[in-house]
């Protein structure tokens, strides 16, 4: 028998219910991503509520950094924390009068019943039965008659509560996958609340699916063994009058890392915030992120949410895992940076360059910033790249400091002359420009000492930027000025000459 599901007709409601413990993470991330897009597809609702009912886990700080990642991101939420909406509260830790009222319902229509037995005995029954013993829950309370009732209370026993699981096969076409069956008896009646009330996960979350009005679930495969569980209950609490019956569900793939084992809190490469901190933008990682498991087609990896928006089909999702490969998120991420506007990549990488000790809040400042941008946009992987390659263009003294690595490289003995011939030839030059600069370095450093060009203009590169990789050398020296080159190329020499 095939659990009857939500008609396809019915307006697309999906959720995004994370519990606020850690660090919002790269898979989790992903998962509110399909659904965002699942529903802006097909203009449904994206509802966005909060599982907090774990007090020793949750925190205010972890609730923030789901705020705060979502809104970052511009994965906005039409219903939910901070937005409201007809369906709240958004946040389990406030909804529990109606958990109360739906267990109440459920027991006095006997869907739900007061279960006894301890681990240990359950084990027992197996091995007596000789059933494997970690098989769980066996349905032996189903039954039970007061009087056994009364005498599990006066040994002071605590009971559970259970559902009745029904004694069918459960089958459901899966979004992603098609259609899955768990055979009767595979499932056990499982524990909804404890016996004073409190409810746990396996009633909130689909409860709170079914009061929300949710049609569709899209979640990870991981979470695909409790679906049988969410469609039973589902049947009870409609049949109690809440809700409308089991839902439509969608497994998305695992996001994989090293060696194809799960991807998890623990891993670094999870941690969204790193991302944001290393200068992702968000158009890139989200389009990477959606690549963990959807293709846009005709061998594209690049596009904007919107292009996705107007692409996205669940059906077309894969099953199979995917690995998280950040040399491809750098690439993609590289890619936005490449599209943006030069204004909105100036914009953009200011808040790094602060991170770099370098403020631009002069008009002076502000002209340098926009000439100097799009000399490092096609350079660029992450803005922190950007502000690295830019900051020697701001900071004198000593603010500015050579990268130990590269002048080891660069400013050896043998530099002292390269960078000697540099300054006599800049020093005769009347129009500082690029391209004078560039006719200056060539005369002096390749016909004039007969150097090949690596050997001739990395010295001079790293006295003035400090760096190897910089914005073209020509152009930063015309953005840097005469006086602040020339006493960046004789620091150079004091630097080789001391070293030699």
């Amino acid at each position: 028998m095939t659990a009857s599901q939500n008609s396809p007709t019915r307006p697309v409601r999906v959720r995004f219910c994370p519990s606020p413990t850690g660090t919002p993470h790269v898979g989790l991330i992903r998962t509110a991503l399909f659904n965002w897009a699942h529903a802006r597809h097909s203009g449904g609702t994206f509802v966005f509520r909060i599982e907090d009912t774990d007090a020793s886990r949750d925190s205010v700080e972890s609730y923030e950094a789901l705020l705060d990642a979502l809104r970052w991101l511009g994965l906005d939420w039409d219903e939910g924390p901070e937005v409201g909406g007809p369906h709240g509260p958004y946040r389990q830790s406030e909804r529990g009068d109606l958990y109360a009222d739906a267990l109440r319902r459920l027991i006095d229509a006997g869907e739900v019943y007061e279960s006894y037995s301890r681990a240990d005995e359950i084990e027992a029954r197996h091995r007596a039965a000789g059933r494997d013993p970690k098989l769980g829950y066996d349905n032996a309370d189903r039954d039970l008659t007061d009087a056994q009732r009364d005498a599990y209370r006066a040994e002071g026993r605590a009971p559970v509560y259970r559902l009745r699981m029904p004694d069918r096969d459960i089958t459901f076409t899966d979004l992603v996958r098609g259609d899955v069956t768990f055979r009767v008896g595979t499932v056990p009646d499982f524990v909804l609340a404890r016996g004073d009330g409190s409810p746990l996960y396996p009633l909130t979350n689909p409860l709170d699916d079914a009061l929300m009005g949710i049609t569709d679930v899209l979640r990870g495969e991981d979470l695909l063994s409790s679906t049988p569980r969410q469609i039973a209950l589902l049947e009870a609490l409609q049949r109690v009058g809440i809700g409308d019956g089991p839902l439509r569900y969608g497994h998305l793939p695992l996001v994989t890392g090293e060696g194809n084992r799960k991807l998890s809190k623990r891993d670094p490469e999870s941690n969204l915030f790193l991302y944001r901190e290393r200068g992702f933008v968000p158009e890139g990682l989200l389009n990477y992120l959606a690549l963990l498991g959807w293709s846009i087609g005709d061998d594209r990896d690049v596009f904007t949410m919107a292009e996705m928006v107007d692409a996205f089909e669940i059906g077309r999702v894969s099953g199979n895992s995917a690995r998280f490969d950040l040399k491809k998120a750098e690439a993609i991420n590289a890619a936005h940076l490449r599209a943006l506007p030069v204004e909105e990549f100036a914009r953009r990488v200011q808040p790094y360059l602060a991170e770099q000790d370098v403020t631009i809040d002069t008009d002076a400042d502000r002209a340098v910033l926009a000439a100097a941008a799009p000399l490092v946009q096609e350079r660029s992987i992450v803005l922190s790249d950007a502000a690295r390659m830019l900051r020697f263009l701001f900071v004198d003294g000593k603010d500015f400091a050579l990268d130990e690595e590269a002048a080891a490289k660069n400013l050896g003995a043998d530099a002292v002359p390269v960078l000697e011939a540099a300054l006599t030839g800049l020093d005769a030059l009347t129009d500082w420009s690029a391209a004078a600069i560039e006719e200056s370095l060539k005369a002096s450093l390749i016909d004039g000492l007969g150097l090949k060009p690596r050997k001739a203009f990395a010295p001079v590169r790293v006295a003035v930027s400090g760096r190897t990789v910089s914005p073209p050398l020509y152009e930063s020296m015309e953005l840097l000025g005469r006086e602040r080159s020339l006493a960046r190329l004789r620091g150079g020499v004091e630097r080789a000459g001391g070293l030699g």
